[in-house]
């Protein structure tokens, strides 16, 4: 890997143990230009900061060491999970994100991802259902890495984990009828065992639609819209049986 370092002060004390690194979690840096992405991450004033940035170019910054504890995640739940930054790998990849006219990802950066995740896979065993996007433990405040970012072929490459379902042919079952109220709880149930948690503070039909959206990032990319159906309960029954 072609690896630059250049360290950010947005870190915290002490250095953690190796076995407390459990997740990896995966970003945009949401900003129009790299190089202010950069100084971002790197301002002491941004409180701000991940282990790795991802350059359009593929090159790779080190930016926090990784037994030191970066300030990527913010307020983040997944499973039984607080606060993901003590437990957790952040992970930046330059991308203007939603605000700014998202793209996709180029090879380049997507190669470079590869590489480093094979690194930091063997390094601290993480599992394959670990490594996560911003949304998917903050799904009410973040977008990122967003439904552009190729969860399923980094899948097919043994890095993540999705479904093994063939999404051509569970397309047909998105117009398929309503869900019964039944099944609704089925699938939301299911989010909860995928490792999805209920956002405090919110009314049950907003937790609803933050979740159903982060998880269609995830899994369902090709239709980000809240709504509960057929092939989001295929695909979700899919994932909690493997």
């Amino acid at each position: 890997m072609n690896k630059i370092y250049d360290y950010s002060p947005n870190f915290s004390l002490p250095k953690r143990p190796k076995k407390r690194i459990k997740f990896i979690i995966i970003h945009y840096t949401g900003m129009k230009k790299e190089i202010d992405s950069i100084k971002r991450l790197q301002s002491p004033s941004s409180k701000v900061s991940s282990h790795y940035l991802i350059k359009k170019n593929g090159e790779i910054l080190i930016l926090v060491p990784d037994l030191y504890e970066a300030w990527h995640a913010g307020l983040s739940k997944w499973k039984n999970h607080k606060y993901l930054n003590k437990n957790s790998i952040g992970i930046e990849i330059t991308n203007p994100g939603h605000q700014y006219g998202y793209k996709n990802f180029s090879k380049k950066q997507i190669y470079s991802l590869e590489k480093l995740l094979k690194y930091l896979i063997k390094k601290f065993k993480i599992k394959k259902n670990s490594i996560l996007g911003h949304s998917d433990i903050s799904p009410d405040r973040k977008k990122d890495p967003g439904e552009k970012f190729p969860w399923e072929k980094l899948a097919k490459n043994g890095l993540v984990w999705f479904h093994n379902l063939d999404s051509n042919k569970i397309e047909k079952f998105r117009k398929a009828e309503l869900l019964s109220k039944f099944e609704e709880k089925i699938f939301l149930k299911n989010l909860c065992k995928i490792g999805y948690k209920k956002i405090d503070g919110l009314k049950s039909d907003k937790n609803t639609e933050y979740l159903t959206k982060a998880f269609q990032r995830r899994f369902r990319q090709d239709l980000v819209d809240g709504k509960i159906d057929q092939e989001c309960l295929i695909i979700s029954k899919n994932l909690v049986s493997h």
